[in-house]
Parts: C-alpha cells; structure tokens; sequence
C-alpha cells in the first residue's frame, strides 16, 4: 500500500490551518431551487465531507446574469445568504473549512436561464461550440454578446458584492473561478477575447479582468482568503489561446504579485487522455510559481502522496472521489476501497447519489 502520511502533514495556506493536504474540489450537482437558494439536501452533503482540509463549494453565480446551467446556486441575494448559512454553519459544526467559489459563465449559458431571456455575456460576440443544460436538457449555447466597455464597472461590482454576500453567509474565504472556459477565462483567452479596448489584445490587457476582479474581492477579504482557479491548457468549453504558456505565465505572475492565499489549477479533464506536451507546460508554470500550489485533475491518494512528496504540490483537490466518499480522508488514511460514484446521479435529483454514499462506519452516516 502507498504511503498516505504526508496527506495528513498539517498545512497553513494564507489564514487557513489545514488539518490535512486532501481538499474537495468544486463539483456542480445542479439541486439548488429555481431561484439560486441552495436545496435542503446541500447542509448535509456539505457536512458529510467536513473531513476535507478545505472544502471548495460548488460553482456559485454572482449575479443572475452569471448563470449557465439550470439549478445552480447564487450568492447574491438575502436568500442566498440564508441558505449558505445553514450549510457553513453545519460544516463548522463538524470541525470543517469551506471557501466559496465565485463563478460567472459568461457566454456558456442559454437565453432560457438569464433575466428577460436577455443574450449571455461576454469578451466578445463569440458564439461557443458547447452546450448547457436547461429545462430541455442539454441545449447549444446561445449566441453572446460582446460586454460592453462601460459595463466593466458594474461586473466587477458583482464580484464585490458576491464576496460580501459569502462573507456575510460565514464562508471561511472565497475562491474566483477564472478557469474552463467561463467568463473570466474567456476574457485571458484570445481564441475568444478580440477586443480592442484597455480589455483585449495584449496579454496585460487580457489579464487586466481577473486582476480587476481580485482586487475587489481582497479588499472584501484581504489576500489571505482568496484563491483563483486557472486551466491553462484550455481544455473545456471550447477555449483556447495562441500561446498558452505566455499568457498563464502571466497570470501566475500575477496571482504571485497579490499574494494570494492559493493558485488553484486544472491540470486535466475526464476524458482528455495524457498530454505529454501540456504536462510539461505545466511542470514549467508550477516551477516558477512559489505560492501555495493545488493542483485538480485526475488525482487520487497515490498520485497526490506523490505530488506533494515532489514539491510539485501544496495540497491536492479531488472531485469525483469525494463526490461519492463522504469520509474520503479516512478512507485514504486507511487504505480502505472506495465507493464507486454514480455518474447518473451527478446532476439534478434528490438524496441518491448525494447524501446517501455509506461512510466506513455507518454510524457516522447516520450522525451526520
């Protein structure tokens, strides 16, 4: 059996004591209410896996305008707020740390889900060749329009109140999901970003957003409590740029200038295969970045053991492995199997495949 003990090495990240290296990555479930309210189901998935050294809630929109995909939540509303405070309540009650992720899709959403029907957002009127789920079920990505230079302003607003809302809804810090393709990625990315003003063309001007956008969310939270969540080799939602080492290095760079109290980075996707050249890229990213590092992608005990044992990370977050093990910590502290996840479940639904994966030890299933 692989070693696991440096998984359990405490770690301080920004203001954050971690009591283990094994972090819950976001994971979209698609079972708040219509309105962005988080379910009554969502306090005790949260709790469950209160066990994590950190948990990264699920992607959660800062504004009607942010969402993409049907029953997702919000953090910009006193409803909003009501329901994460349940959940963040529960996971401190069971010893746990949650940071909230702040997310807008930009032009990966539908007509269907946005205010008035009104066309999704954003670096410019590039269509996407993707889809989004809606009432219908899967639909191709409605056509977008390019935001307009005197609209900045208020987007960036948006993330400020989102951090002020999670603040006021017991968060432990907030994460910016500037990665897979969503609107703060579409703004770094040329092969969408074709703008011509102080946020397009060069590389400072497309990293001029995510910038932007941190700055607001740190004067809510202090660099501290803030991450960003990057993925440079643009692998989803039909991203791409035509020189990805340059423009991330810039990013990573800049996430290093601020401080921040991590650099969250996709480093594969489900399906995607090996990358032997983007896994170099990578390699060289991470080298000349000293911040604290979590990498996402494909990780499981092993692999993450192995990661840190190397330097290569800080920390490591896992989805689909936590997804359907609760208890996934323990499980890796002992080298006990794992459950198998349900991928009919993942999205939308009730309790199974949610809340109903067995713990090791029933009881505590039942507890929680």
């Amino acid at each position: 059996m692989t070693d696991h003990s440096i998984l359990f090495h405490p770690t301080r990240m920004g203001a954050m004591e971690l009591p283990n290296r094994i972090l819950m990555a976001p994971l979209t479930r698609n079972r708040a209410h219509p309105d962005g309210t988080p379910g009554e189901l969502a306090e005790r998935y949260y709790a469950q896996r209160a066990s994590a050294g950190l948990i990264i809630s699920e992607a959660t929109q800062i504004s009607a305008m942010g969402k993409g995909y049907i029953d997702t939540p919000g953090i910009y509303t006193p409803e909003h707020v009501a329901g994460w405070k349940k959940i963040t309540a529960a996971v401190h009650a069971a010893g746990g740390r949650i940071f909230c992720q702040l997310w807008h899709v930009g032009r990966i959403s539908h007509v269907s889900l946005l205010p008035d029907n009104r066309q999704p957002v954003s670096s410019s009127a590039v269509r996407a060749e993707a889809q989004t789920f809606t009432a219908n079920g899967f639909e191709a990505t409605s056509e977008p329009i390019e935001l307009p230079l005197d609209e900045i302003p208020a987007l960036i607003a948006d993330y400020r109140h989102a951090a002020e809302m999670a603040k006021e809804a017991g968060f432990d810090g907030v994460e910016v999901h500037g990665a897979n393709g969503y609107l703060l990625d579409q703004f770094l990315q040329d092969g969408v970003n074709h703008r011509e003003d102080a946020y397009g063309g060069s590389v400072e001007n497309r990293l001029r957003l995510l910038s932007d956008v941190l700055d607001a969310v740190i004067d809510v939270w202090g660099v501290d409590r803030v991450g960003v969540r990057l993925s440079p080799l643009g692998q989803a939602n039909d991203i791409s740029d035509s020189d990805p080492e340059t423009l991330f290095r810039a990013a990573y760079s800049m996430v290093a200038s601020k401080s921040l109290a991590y650099l969250h980075v996709v480093e594969s996707f489900p399906g995607t295969g090996e990358d032997s050249a983007g896994r170099e890229m990578l390699d060289r990213l991470r080298a000349g970045y000293d911040g604290f590092y979590i990498p996402n992608g494909g990780y499981d005990g092993n692999s993450a053991a192995e990661a840190i044992a190397q330097g290569r990370a800080d920390a490591v977050s896992i989805g689909r492995d936590f997804l359907a093990n609760p208890d996934l910590p323990e499980r890796l502290r002992v080298g006990a199997d794992l459950n198998e996840p349900d991928q009919s479940t993942f999205y939308g639904g009730g309790a199974e495949g949610y809340v109903d994966y067995p713990f090791l030890d029933e009881d505590s299933k039942t507890a929680a």
